[in-house]
């Protein structure tokens, strides 16, 4: 809980990071947290783990007159991965534009640099379940008739007990 309404509900933090942040990076950089947000759904899963929209660069009008031109949509990539964009540009353009709801975008331009935030630290592995462990935990999940939700409850029940240290006589 990180905030409260003037009703006294509880406000995500997300919500009011995006109340902070959305401002700075529209002023900053031309771009909204919500493209930033919905990357991976414009780009593709594999696009978008090495690529990231940096800015928005409007050309500048002379004056109120002068026709609207759309941007250059700046993004961050790395290594291989630029070859990749470079061949889905149309289409990503496509899919920012419809995602903007007007044809913003005219162009994109790559920006070769390190974007993954993955400090190369390894996920934690856990210890695989006992016999007993995993019997209470299927028995215990065995009632929920949705099949997904019961794997995802299986998988989070295996993962804490997996954390925790196992008992030995």
């Amino acid at each position: 809980m990180a905030g409260r309404t003037p009703y006294g509900n509880p406000v995500p933090v997300s919500d009011l990071a995006t109340k902070i942040l959305d401002p700075v990076l529209r002023k900053r950089a031309g771009i909204s947290i919500g493209l930033v947000q919905s990357w991976e759904e414009i780009a593709g899963p594999r696009l978008a783990s090495r690529s990231r929209p940096e800015k928005i660069q409007w050309p500048r009008r002379l004056h109120e007159d002068d026709p609207f031109e759309p941007a250059v949509l700046v993004i961050a990539c790395e290594g291989m991965a630029a070859l990749h964009l470079q061949h889905e540009t149309g289409e990503i353009i496509n899919r920012v534009n419809a995602f903007l709801g007007f044809t913003a975008i005219g162009r994109i331009r790559i920006v070769q640099k390190p974007v993954t935030t993955d400090k190369g630290q390894p996920k934690p592995t856990f210890r695989p379940l006992t016999a007993v462990e995993q019997n209470k935990l299927s028995s215990t999940v065995e009632r929920i008739e949705d099949d997904g939700l019961r794997a995802s409850l299986e998988r989070l029940g295996a993962t804490i007990l997996g954390e925790r240290k196992s008992k030995t006589p």
